[in-house]
């Protein structure tokens, strides 16, 4: 026991006799009297003037040092600057080789960063440019390797390191207050300023939550824009450092300036995280962001940060006007035809999914008064994209920019100059090539109803895939207009000039709404029968239209020619022929049919029609022409021909010489321009008609004295057997 007791006794002694050398050497030894010399090497060893102005002090207990009015100068500009800098070491915390820092404070730190116009920053100018080592590695001072030294120091330091424990690492408070740091570009005219940056923690400990605070002022010249910010949460780490969290988390930012159209806006986070790095897990507990109305909520974990994380939680952003957004960032608000709309829109999805996939479930989308509902998935490793939507009801025209008085003026005086303006004007790729080869996607849509373009279209339904450069729509389909429509599309990528297929079938669709819901034009009406196959290349405009090559099959079953009468056309030119005029002056504006056929071949911006055929009442139109799309031009010749009686009018009588001859009409002009007036009597192609209605007459002529002689044959036949008959009777009476 004594020798125990003498032991402690010992221990204690050493420690008081070194307490007491300190104290004594901290008592006679004044620091401030080294201050040339600090100042001097400082000087030897770099480019910067050191300014030691204020008092350097230090205390025994707590054990610490503290630096006042501290100014580093490069080439006579003010480059750091420090008003005080405190660091406190408690005392019995090294003597159980335990060391905690009780107070770190830093105030009135100020740096400025600066570059020149070659693009050099001046913190690069700090050391001389001459080394202090030879190009062999050996320091010129000392004649020793610097390779080997730190080849040695590094295997001590790794040596410690594996055989010590970790470092119980305690800092009672830090405080950061007042600090300033300037970044001046002068090659591109931007700077930077953060200050008012303060940072206050307090039982900082490893393994223990701790506050911090943090508040900063961030101001930029281009564009020009500030922030203020403050950051509050609990923070958490372990002694290994491979496991962090943060709670309570609250971050507030107010901006202003150029990209906020010179208003504030304030954006906020909160919530929770965590993370360890050593089972590659983190997650986000309640976590909002929000800026300005728009606010994102989610709780999200995720496992593995290689390649193949695996992710579960939901997202959500709760609903927000679009357009109070736009105003409260100062941009500028999107017109629509309807100002009501943008004004409801929300989003939220669960995710989930295997390692390397994320899939997203009970996908909720809603557009003012539109909803869709859906799911989807993402392969990281493939970047496949499988998606299926579904929605109720969207009328896409009330998202329009509304239709101005200027623009429905321009657009009739433009129109005829509309093909010249663009091939004047640059023409652009249409399709990113390279980023169509790298798609892999499976996506679905439905849509219950959809107005675009003035049209309603029902029971909407489409599918497309792209994969190898190859997109294929493989179904659109949908109802419309009493009838229905299916189409299909392939473009193959795989090359610099990209093939194009389109095919489309239609049936019993009625044309007249159908026009005058698209264009207001009302030409023509009855169900409408198509069939479509068009192949073209290219990736312009221009290239696909020159290209374009294919046919379209019609027919109309029963319909109207709607702002236009060929039945008046007809008796205009029959009228000629019978030398007589029409006394008919309700003519109407309709021709009605029973069937109206024909194909189009397509030859690039050409389509030409040679068998187009309808039956009239009394008549038979029979036409042949061309559509150019290019200048939206319609030059046909069509034909009546005169099969039956057509009209009451007594002008308009069918008589032998117009019976099957052929009353010209032309259908010539730009039919975006004046469809209603196209079509008129063609009196240069009548002389044929003439011809015919000639011969016709030759015909009927040579046919009356053909019967007149036989009629006066037969009249002198009979009057020479009644003579003769005549004759005997009265010699048998006699």
């Amino acid at each position: 026991m004594k020798a125990v007791r003498y032991l402690l006794i010992a221990i204690i002694a050493v420690i008081v006799l070194v307490a007491a050398a300190i104290a004594i050497a901290m008592a006679v030894i004044n620091p401030n009297d080294y201050k040339p010399q600090i100042e001097q090497a400082v000087e030897d060893q770099t480019n910067l003037d050191l300014i030691l102005d204020g008092d350097i002090g230090w205390s025994f207990i707590p054990l610490g040092l503290e630096l006042n009015n501290v100014e580093a100068k490069l080439e006579d500009k003010r480059f750091v600057a420090l008003e005080q800098l405190v660091a406190e070491i408690d005392f019995w915390s090294l003597i159980a080789m335990s060391p905690q820092v009780n107070t770190f404070t830093l105030n009135g730190l100020e740096a400025n960063l600066e570059v020149n116009e070659q693009g050099q920053g001046n913190w690069t100018r700090i050391m001389p440019e001459s080394s202090s080592e030879t190009k062999d590695g050996t320091d010129s001072s000392t004649g020793q390797s610097t390779g080997q030294s730190a080849d040695t120091s590094s295997t001590s330091s790794s040596g410690s390191s594996d055989s010590g424990e970790a470092l119980n690492f305690n800092v009672e408070n830090v405080q950061i207050g007042n600090a300033r740091i300037v970044y001046d570009d002068k090659s591109t005219g931007q700077s930077v300023i953060l200050e008012n940056f303060t940072v206050n923690a307090s039982s900082i400990s490893l393994d223990k939550e701790f506050p911090l605070e943090i508040g900063f002022r961030v101001e930029t010249a281009k564009p020009k824009f500030e922030v203020d910010g403050s950051i509050s949460a609990r923070l958490a780490a372990n002694k290994a450092l491979n496991e962090f969290s943060a709670s309570g988390l609250k971050a507030v930012f107010d901006m202003a300036g150029e990209p906020f159209g010179g208003k504030s806006v304030t954006a906020e986070i909160s919530g929770s995280a965590s993370a360890n790095l050593e089972n590659e897990t983190a997650s986000l507990k309640n976590f909002e962001a929000s800026l300005a109305n728009l606010v994102l909520t989610t709780t999200l974990d995720v496992k593995g940060f290689g390649d193949k994380p695996a992710l579960s939680g939901n997202v959500a952003v709760a609903e927000f006007s679009l357009k109070k957004l736009l105003d409260s960032l100062g941009q500028a608000a999107i017109e629509t035809t309807d100002p009501d709309v943008l004004k409801a829109l929300a989003f939220s999805t669960d995710i989930g999914g295997s390692p390397g996939k994320i899939d997203l479930s009970n996908l909720t989308l809603k557009l003012d008064d539109t909803s869709f509902t859906g799911s989807g998935s993402y392969t990281l490793a493939s970047t496949g994209i499988v998606f299926n939507l579904q929605g109720d009801k969207l009328n896409v025209d009330r998202y329009l920019p509304p239709a101005s008085e200027e623009d429905e003026t321009s657009t009739s005086t433009t129109s005829g100059s509309q093909t010249q303006t663009a091939q004047s004007s640059p023409e652009s790729d249409l399709l990113p090539l390279d980023t169509l080869r790298t798609l892999l996607l499976d996506i679905d849509f439905g849509l219950g109803e959809l107005i675009a373009s003035n049209l309603t279209i029902n029971e909407i339904k489409a599918s497309t895939t792209a994969k190898n450069g190859v997109l294929k729509l493989d179904e659109f389909s949908g109802k419309m207009y009493e009838g229905s429509f299916g189409a299909n599309a392939t473009l193959d990528a795989r090359t610099d000039n990209p093939k194009w297929a389109f095919g489309s079938n239609i049936s019993s669709i009625q044309t007249l709404p159908l026009l005058t819901d698209l264009a207001e034009v009302d030409m023509l009406s009855g169900g409408a029968n198509l069939k479509l196959n068009v192949s073209t290349t290219g990736n312009r405009i221009s290239a696909l239209r020159n290209n374009a090559d294919g046919q379209i099959s019609f027919n109309l079953a029963e319909g109207q020619l709607r702002g236009m009468n060929l039945t008046h056309l007809a008796c205009q030119g029959i009228a000629l022929v019978n030398q007589d005029s029409l006394t008919t002056t309700d003519w109407g504006t309709t021709t009605p049919f029973n069937d109206m056929h024909g194909t189009l071949d397509i030859n690039g911006n050409i389509l030409k029609n040679t068998d187009l055929v309808a039956s009239l009442a009394g008549m038979k139109l029979e036409g042949t022409g061309t559509v150019d799309l290019s200048k939206t031009e319609l030059d046909y010749e069509a034909g009546l021909r005169i099969v039956g009686e057509i009209h009451r009018d007594q002008a308009c009588r069918v008589t032998d010489y117009v019976e099957n001859v052929v009353i010209p009409v032309e259908c010539r002009g730009n039919f975006s321009e004046n469809a209603a007036g196209l079509c008129s009597f063609d009196g240069s192609r009548f002389r044929d008609t003439l011809k015919t209605i000639a011969a016709n007459a030759a015909k009927a002529k040579a046919q009356e004295k053909v019967d007149e002689a036989k009629a006066k044959a037969e009249d002198k036949i009979k009057e020479k057997i009644g003579e003769e008959l005549g004759d005997k009777l009265k010699g048998l009476f006699n």
